[in-house]
């Protein structure tokens, strides 16, 4: 755990940190609630990470457990709290936190619940977020085999950590806006984006193994970012496997991506595609 020293004697993380986790309750008599998103922030600098479920993996689960849940809701709320961020609901430099997430619970919708805030020790904002998400929201996996490819969450993770290797991961954008390019209101995200020689690259990870049919909701919005961007456009899609002809699934996802100039890159060969990409970063 990041509260603890880690192994070997090593001096544990110097921020401290704080963090809620969401909850959705769509029955506020039963007290039934599933955690669907993470907020970490430093209570010094009032820098922030939110991240709630977007996957349709993630969605399935909390229809498993609440068949009647509002995934019209759901899908909203994200973009709902980062308005409410952004919205200058707070003045002066430092971010009276407690209010802000006091006038959250007095506003917000009743389905939303925010649990206690708990506090952690970390040193960077981002790997937190990425590792509270996996243990607390995630949709847990009952194989731990080494190897097995995973769900998006795990695509990114990995993503994050090649990213931070290759000291690139501040040029990086994190959970792109699609709404600016398509339509007002669509929830849809890129994972990442970056700019390098005047062109606008885009980076989203695809579970090809759990989830081939992403690649078309992938290529709907690469077509309308390719369309309406007023600068050069490139897209590369991460998946958690090596695509093959062979494969039936793996030729529908290729051919997909292909058809709107989407270039796949496997996580085996992620850092290579990184090495490549990082000189352009840099200058």
């Amino acid at each position: 755990m990041a509260e603890t020293m880690e192994a070997g004697g090593r001096q544990p993380p110097e921020r401290a940190l704080a963090y809620h986790i969401l909850r959705y309750v769509p029955d506020l008599i039963r007290d039934e609630w599933v955690n669907i998103g993470v907020l970490v922030f430093n209570p010094e600098t009032g820098e922030r990470r939110l991240r709630l479920i977007e996957d349709q993996d993630e969605y399935n689960r909390v229809r498993r457990l609440h068949p009647w849940a509002d995934e019209g809701l759901l899908r909203a709320l994200r973009d709902d709290l980062e308005n409410r961020l952004e919205s200058g609901i707070y003045s002066g430099s430092e971010i009276p936190w407690q209010n802000l997430l006091g006038k959250w619970e007095e506003t917000l919708s009743n389905a939303l619940q925010i649990a206690p805030q708990k506090g952690v020790l970390a040193d960077d904002l981002d790997a937190e977020l990425d590792r509270l998400y996996v243990d607390y929201v995630a949709v847990p996996r009952r194989s731990t085999r080494a190897g097995l490819p995973g769900g998006r969450a795990a695509i990114r993770s990995y993503c994050a950590q090649v990213f931070r290797q290759a000291r690139i991961w501040d040029r990086m954008k994190k959970s792109v806006r699609v709404a600016e390019f398509t339509f007002p209101g669509d929830s849809s995200r890129m994972d990442y984006s970056y700019q390098r020689n005047g062109t606008r690259g885009f980076v989203h990870t695809l579970s090809v193994t759990r989830a081939p049919q992403d690649a078309k909701a992938l290529s709907y919005n690469v077509r309308h970012i390719a369309e309406k961007a007023r600068y050069h456009t490139e897209f590369t899609a991460v998946t958690d496997v090596a695509l093959s002809r062979d494969n039936e699934h793996h030729r529908f996802v290729m051919d997909t991506l292909r058809e709107v100039g989407v270039e796949p890159v496997p996580m085996e060969g992620l850092a290579v595609w990184v090495a490549k990409l990082r000189p352009s970063l840099l200058q």
